[in-house]
């Protein structure tokens, strides 16, 4: 709304109370006697009124004692005669009414300027939604698919998810390929993976490569505080894309309205349930719906409805995962298209760097590079890029913070007791960078890399990060026989790693291959665990801890000259990487 029919509206709105305000505590009207005009002419002729005011047909006069009088005059010229026969004096005051046009409008002005307001709002709704108060429209956005600039080419790294949507594009453009195979496209086709994988984009892709309708909406879009408005616009939007068919219906963030449906026992949001029954019976209910092809995005699968996601509806789930390395080095070369990259980068060890990284993760590092460059000139090297990686992974560098040379030392040997046991356990994830530089949070960090892709861990490996998250807490006790809050981190995730070990991935001999979920533990409305089981649980993850952290104090003990040597080229340079750790510990080890 215009900023002046705000301000319009709110000073029309006080002017109104102020009027209503002041005719409530207005001063009661004053008392007048009556009199008639044969009592009026007595007066006057008994000389009791010697004077008044004469207005049209209506004489009023004061008395000695301050009580007002007034009497009616008929409008015969003759009906004053009598008073001017006694003598009486008297004063005609001339009409000052206002025109009656004039009248009628400050009468209703107020019922006036309420339907004006009243109009204006309505007229407001009509020019947003088509219609007055036309809540129940869709706001799915309508996108021109000539105009996209996004093709499968541009989306890297996720080969297998591209393949599933290739086959959907292809009918859209010839459908007859299909149908005369007795072939049925699927209705629905749900992407799910962790958020920055690429779901979104290859939605734009499949828009800019069909070239058909694109309709593109949030899940959040469909559900208001009004009733019947989220399962309105659900119909809405089918009914425009049946108009518009063939077509292609995106909902990104579908969970937002298609979780799992309560039993009826414990309440729910009602508003929701009703706008996931209508999705439901639009994607597949009596009604034939061939042409419209809903394509969803979500990071929440497990929360999904079981309905929404049978055949018939989501007939293919497409998972788009993290990238490989493979992935992550196609992806790199499709954001440094748009940059001014040296040519001498070797962008495999750039995705070898990047172990984890989502590709929305690294379209941000490529653009943190991109950013330095921009403010030095230039062009973008490797070492830019391993700073953007840093920067992304764990924040700015902060070096204006001021920490005392105790601190910095502490710190020093915290991490050095991370690296330190990292390096000299047999298969462990090799040492990239040490650095006391604080970021973030962070008062220093210990970077590993792997040498491969992982997608499965054995005890051993789980059992060594054990160990290594506890290498900075033994090296305090080792050094200065005292423990900070620097640990607190590492302790957190060292528990909760043990837990995982114990409860959900059967690495105790003790407890064997069983798995106990949160829910299951005492508190629970239905626990399906005794007490006698909670405590070998915790007794196992104890036992587990304490081994982990009794082997990274011999690793340490045993190599305490190493650990002195490394902490003290660390404090020196602030940061090290593996050829610094690399020149220090072979000579020592001989």
């Amino acid at each position: 709304m215009n900023l002046f029919y705000k301000n319009l509206t709110i000073w029309l709105i006080i002017g109104l109370t102020a009027i209503l305000v002041l005719n409530l505590f207005k001063g009661q009207p004053e008392t007048v006697n009556v009199l008639t005009y044969s009592d009026f002419v007595d007066k006057v002729k008994n000389g009791v009124v010697t004077n008044f005011s004469l207005h049209k047909t209506s004489a009023t006069w004061t008395n000695s004692n301050g009580e007002r009088f007034r009497a009616a005059i008929p409008e015969d010229p003759a009906a004053v005669q009598p008073f001017i026969d006694a003598g009486a004096k008297f004063e005609i005051i001339p009409s000052s009414e206002p025109h009656w046009f004039l009248r009628i409008v400050l009468s209703w002005s107020p019922l006036l300027i309420l339907a004006a307001i009243w109009f204006f709002f309505i007229r407001k709704g009509r020019n947003q939604d088509g219609k007055a108060m036309a809540f129940g429209k869709s706001k799915a956005q309508l996108f021109d698919c000539q105009q996209s600039t996004v093709r499968f080419k541009d989306v890297a790294g996720i080969d297998e998810a591209k393949e599933e949507l290739v086959e959907i594009v292809d009918f859209l453009k010839d459908p007859t390929k299909f149908t005369e195979a007795g072939a049925r496209i699927p209705t629905g086709v749900l992407l799910y993976g962790e958020p920055g994988t690429g779901k979104t984009l290859l939605a734009k892709a499949i828009a800019g490569e069909a070239g058909v309708t694109f309709f593109s909406i949030s899940g959040s879009n469909f559900v208001e505080m009004y009733v019947g408005i989220g399962a309105s616009r659900v119909r809405d939007l089918f009914a425009e894309g049946k108009k518009k068919a063939p077509c292609i219906i995106f909902i990104d963030e579908i969970d937002a309205v298609g979780r799992h449906r309560s039993s009826g026992a414990t309440g729910g949001n009602d508003e929701r349930e009703q706008t996931l029954n209508q999705l439901l019976v639009e994607m597949d209910g009596f009604e034939v719906n061939d042409q419209v092809i809903i394509v969803a995005a979500t990071n929440r699968l497990d929360i999904l409805d079981q309905a929404l996601l049978r055949p018939g509806r989501f007939d293919r789930q497409v998972l788009v995962p993290l990238p490989d390395v493979l992935g992550r080095e196609q992806i790199l070369k499709v954001h440094a298209r748009k940059i001014k990259a040296a040519t001498d980068i070797d962008w495999k060890m750039v995705a070898k760097s990047t172990p984890g990284f989502s590709g929305a993760e690294l379209a941000n590092m490529i653009n943190e590079a991109a950013l330095m460059v921009a403010r030095r000139g230039g062009e973008v090297t490797i070492s830019d890029l391993e700073i953007a990686k840093d920067k992304v992974m764990m924040g700015a560098e902060r070096r204006s913070m001021i920490i005392t040379v105790e601190e910095k030392r502490i710190t020093a040997y915290h991490e050095v007791g991370h690296a330190l046991v990292a390096w000299m356990l047999p298969g462990a994830d090799p040492v990239h960078k040490v650095s006391i530089v604080p970021r973030g949070k962070a008062l220093g960090l210990t970077m590993q890399l792997p040498e491969t892709e992982k997608h499965s861990h054995s005890y051993t490996y789980l059992f060594n990060n054990l160990c290594i998250l506890l290498g900075g807490r033994v090296a305090e006790e080792l050094i200065f026989d005292e423990i900070t809050t620097g640990s607190g981190n590492d302790i957190e995730r060292v528990n909760d790693l043990a837990r995982k070990m114990v409860c959900e991935w059967g690495m105790s001999k003790n407890i064997g291959a069983l798995v106990f979920k949160a829910s299951e533990q005492p508190g629970a409305s239905r626990p399906l665990v005794s007490e006698e089981t909670i405590q070998e649980i915790n007794g196992e993850i104890r036992a587990l801890i304490d081994t982990a952290h009794d082997t990274a104090r011999q690793i340490l003990t045993d190599n305490r000259e190493i650990m002195e040597a490394i902490t003290l080229v660390l404090l020196e340079k602030e940061t090290i990487n593996h050829r610094d750790m690399q020149a220090i510990i072979n000579p020592a080890r001989g």
